[in-house]
């Protein structure tokens, strides 16, 4: 069924207003996919006992997904552990604001001991199957990215509240260097696929602007430089559905990228 303009411009304020207040929907589907995850022994390692008995009791009128005879799973390679040991210590530090005591290991096999920095982020690499920190190097002053299972030993370290806010500022100033963005439009066909295309961006910062004159939306994505190529993996997936504007340089990569797969296909007689 069809949303006349009044409608769409209603839940596109509803869902603004939730997202601007921290407050998020999920569905009876999201939620019976929760309480199959907790079900993973990893969950016992990622949540503090308090906090998974609160869920699995907030979960509990709901159905548990059957996967055992819905899917057929192939030969893979070894999976690496999903939970790390260090993630619960280090998102307390990131949350706290405070330093830490970091050893690891660097290419060659080398060692670093007892560097101090500041945590700012967690990440995980869905290409790499890892989970990474991004943090300031207080000697070299510099934002480094360190695999978790490279760490050898970390502490939290106590700061002062002038620093906290000096490594702050650098960490902010270092991400703004490697960021890009860029002007996404989903065709107006495909309006109805919005929520589709907003979670094949849902790794990304992103806003969404709406022009009801139009019926248009215009989805602005920030990524990190780095991360080119795997945005434009997420535009090719979308295929017809959405056109960058106004960024002539990822439009002359995209047509690169579609000109040799095309190429592959082509008729060489």
């Amino acid at each position: 069924m069809n949303l006349n303009l009044f409608e769409k411009i209603f839940n596109y304020q509803i869902i603004s207003r939730l997202e601007d207040s921290g407050t998020f929907m999920i569905t009876s589907h999201e939620r019976s996919w929760l309480k199959t995850m907790l079900q993973h022994p990893a969950a016992e390692e990622a949540f503090t006992a308090a906090t998974l008995g609160k869920l699995q009791q907030l979960l509990e009128p709901e159905s548990m997904m059957d996967i055992t005879e819905a899917f057929t799973e192939k030969a893979r390679s070894t999976e690496r552990q999903v939970y790390h040991a260090y993630l619960r210590p280090l998102r307390r530090a990131i949350m706290n604001q405070q330093g830490i005591c970091i050893s690891y290991q660097v290419k060659g096999g080398r060692t670093k001991l007892d560097e101090l920095g500041f945590p700012y982020k967690l990440e995980y690499s869905m290409v790499k199957k890892e989970w990474y920190l991004l943090w300031y190097h207080q000697r070299r002053k510099t934002l480094m990215s360190t695999r978790l299972h490279k760490i050898l030993a970390v502490a939290e370290e106590a700061l002062p509240d002038h620093e906290i806010a000096q490594y702050g500022a650098a960490i902010h100033a270092a991400l703004e260097q490697h960021k890009a963005s860029t002007s996404i439009q989903v065709l107006r066909e495909y309006n109805r696929e919005l929520s589709r295309i907003l979670y094949a961006f849902s790794c990304f910062e992103k806003e969404v602007d709406y022009d009801a004159e139009l019926d248009l939306y215009t989805i602005q994505v920030t990524f990190a430089k780095n991360e080119t190529d795997y945005m434009l993996s997420k535009l090719r997936f979308l295929g017809k559905r959405v056109r960058i504007v106004g960024d002539p340089a990822l439009q002359q990569r995209m047509y690169e990228t579609t000109v040799k797969a095309l190429d592959r296909y082509a008729d060489n007689g």
